[in-house]
């Protein structure tokens, strides 16, 4: 992938944070305090991007992980557990009830 190319993917990401972050919550066990993990954050990119029309590879999908993931971490909504994965800080994605998953 380009560097345009991927500073574009990248921007988009940033840019629509929200629904970026609300896709990955629809797609896998996304709670706040909750556990996330790197490979469903690369599998969440590819798929986030594929459904705006963006088909890309899963090496640049890691690329981006990467970066999004660091852009969340310094936002405080990933907090590095360990090196594969993250705690959600992200108060929004609170479960109304023990156990409810929406």
């Amino acid at each position: 992938m380009g560097k345009k190319k991927f500073s574009n993917n990248l921007e988009l990401l940033k840019r629509e944070e929200e629904s970026f972050l609300g896709f990955l919550k629809a797609k896998y066990p996304m709670f706040h305090n909750s556990n996330f993990f790197y490979r469903d954050l690369q599998y969440g990119t590819r798929s986030f991007l594929e459904k705006k029309g963006i088909d890309i590879t899963y090496a640049e999908a890691a690329k981006l992980a990467d970066a999004i993931s660091e852009e969340f971490e310094y936002k405080g909504i990933f907090v590095r557990v360990n090196k594969i994965g993250w705690k959600i800080n992200y108060p929004e994605f609170t479960t109304t009830e023990p156990g409810d998953p929406l």
